[in-house]
């Protein structure tokens, strides 16, 4: 899902399906791309009403754009290799952007564009994080990748190896941050990374037990030199963490929506609504939607938390 602002969202999803609304969330107008119909859109990023950019999820691995608000849509990269997967995107401005996938031979893939998503090209193979055996990351959320300060980018792996890859340099070069989340088998680790200036907060856990309250959520003061469980953690596993206020954060998944009002040292759980996956604010307003599975779609008003 990608908020514009007040009034435009995006959503994608299973069998090729594209929804876009320009009223706030109150209404979609949702269709199929055509020759998409078996994919899964996992990736979105909308720049405004018309013009988007979505990926598959799985090989080959398909970028595809838009600039008549779904209409038509265009093929701007292809990669058929049997390991290509896509994860997530994310951009620091209105042209250069990042996306990443699953590693091809132990390399990260990663793609950059300096054209708003017109074109992609991959990154060499010594810029290319060198990933463990049995470390990918989940497209889950599509947050696992965050962008910032017009040069730092962060992306978040998991499995069984779960940590953070941080560049300062626009992903020239990468440094590895541990994280002490739990982590260790396919199903384990890091489902979504939130980074606001130096307060880092990472959620996830085991998507296999949904109700695991252990080791599944940190924070971190110091860009992720150090990490601290919270003094009261999500109900459970975790699959999106987003802003909705000046540090105001919900957290998503299966099993409920948690809010906190301190940057994620303690949390709130507020809805058992079963079925969340993902949580975004507008990049440019205050509208926060909540989204998952069989077109469940919420949007997040604050009343007496």
């Amino acid at each position: 899902m990608s908020v514009v602002d007040d009034q435009v969202a995006w959503l994608a999803g299973t069998q090729g399906t594209v929804g876009r609304s320009v009223s706030g969330g109150k209404t979609w107008i949702f269709s199929t791309i055509p020759g998409f119909e078996s994919s899964d859109f996992r990736t979105l990023y909308a720049f405004d009403s018309l013009r988007a950019i979505a990926a598959n999820a799985g090989s080959p691995a398909v970028i595809l754009s838009t600039d008549n608000g779904g209409k038509t849509w265009q093929e701007v990269y292809r990669n058929p290799h049997k390991d290509a997967f896509l994860d997530g995107v994310d951009f620091w401005d209105e042209n250069r952007g990042i996306m990443y996938g699953d590693p091809i031979n132990r390399s990260m893939l990663l793609l950059k564009t300096s054209d708003g998503g017109r074109t992609w090209v991959e990154a060499s193979e010594n810029q290319r994080p060198k990933l463990d055996s049995g470390e990918a990351s989940f497209a889950a959320s599509g947050t696992n990748i965050k962008l910032w300060d017009k040069k730092k980018v962060a992306i978040a792996t998991g499995g069984l190896k779960s940590r953070i890859w941080f560049s300062k340099n626009e992903g020239k070069s990468w440094k590895k941050i541990p994280v002490p989340i739990i982590q260790g088998t396919d199903s384990r680790g890091i489902f979504s990374l939130f980074i606001q200036n130096h307060n880092w907060v990472v959620a996830g856990g085991d998507y296999k037990s949904d109700t695991l309250k252990k080791d599944h959520v940190y924070l971190s003061t110091d860009e992720g030199k150090t990490w601290v469980f919270p003094k009261k953690p999500t109900g459970g596993y975790r699959e999106c963490i987003g802003l909705v206020g000046e540090r105001s954060l919900l957290a998503a998944g299966p099993s409920g929506v948690d809010f906190s009002e301190d940057g994620g040292k303690t949390w709130t759980l507020i809805s058992e609504q079963k079925g969340f996956h993902l949580v975004k604010k507008a990049r440019k307003g205050k509208l926060v939607l909540l989204a998952g599975g069989k077109g469940l779609i919420g949007i997040f008003v604050k009343k007496n938390l």
